[in-house]
């Protein structure tokens, strides 16, 4: 009787070190919310950052979630619609126990930086819904303030283009519902609650194409 692929003793295993399945670079999810579209000069105010990792079977899964909200930089511009479509109305507003611009990515950068180092990666790579925009406004925070980012400088995975191509869907809510997760729009627009569901697709996606471990032959 013929054995399957599966079922030989002989197949070869899937890769399970993050490390290996993306040629070195650490996937981390971020969403960012701004008040407007410019990194120059519209105020960045709210990042949010998850890590992935791969567990014993191969698979890439979610791990820890951090979310800063941070205050206007001085001269930055706000764009009304921005907000209203942010929901984050009054930037200064005490409630938001806002932050620096400085601090809050050092508060980020600093578990990303753990994370690199644990996994034996090079440097991360950021996966977002639109990455370029996120990766934009990151990057110019950085840049203003002489921060060194954990970031690739250019290159990203995009859920927008992956989802396209596996769902059919680009727009994040469509995907992830496509994807077998539910979607709450009362949460929609909030960093964190973005990052998460860009995440679960992200990780969907990627484990429909488990890899196997290269031969030492």
């Amino acid at each position: 009787m013929t054995q399957s692929l599966l079922e030989s003793p002989e197949a070869t295993p899937s890769i399970t070190d993050i490390k290996d399945r993306f040629r070195g670079f650490l996937p981390v999810v971020v969403d960012v919310e701004t008040a407007g579209f410019d990194p120059n000069s519209h105020a960045l105010l709210q990042v949010a950052v998850l890590l992935l990792d791969m567990n014993e079977q191969g698979e890439l899964i979610t791990g820890s979630l951090f979310q800063e909200n941070i205050l206007p930089f001085e001269g930055s511009k706000l764009d009304q619609s921005a907000l209203k479509f942010n929901g984050i109305e009054d930037p200064y507003h005490p409630f938001r126990d806002a932050k620096s611009e400085r601090t809050a990515l050092e508060k980020l950068f600093q578990p990303i930086n753990t994370a690199i180092k644990a996994s034996g990666c090079t440097r991360a790579i950021l996966v977002g819904h639109n990455a370029m925009f996120d990766l934009n406004f990151i990057k110019h925070a950085a840049e203003r303030n002489k921060m060194k980012s954990p970031f690739h400088q250019f290159s990203t995975f995009d859920t927008v283009s992956l989802a396209g191509l596996v769902y059919g869907e680009t727009v994040l809510s469509k995907a992830v519902k496509m994807a077998g997760f539910d979607w709450d729009h009362d949460k929609a627009h909030e960093a964190a609650y973005d990052t998460l569901q860009t995440g679960r697709l992200f990780c969907r996606i990627v484990n429909q194409w488990k890899l196997d471990k290269p031969s030492r032959a």
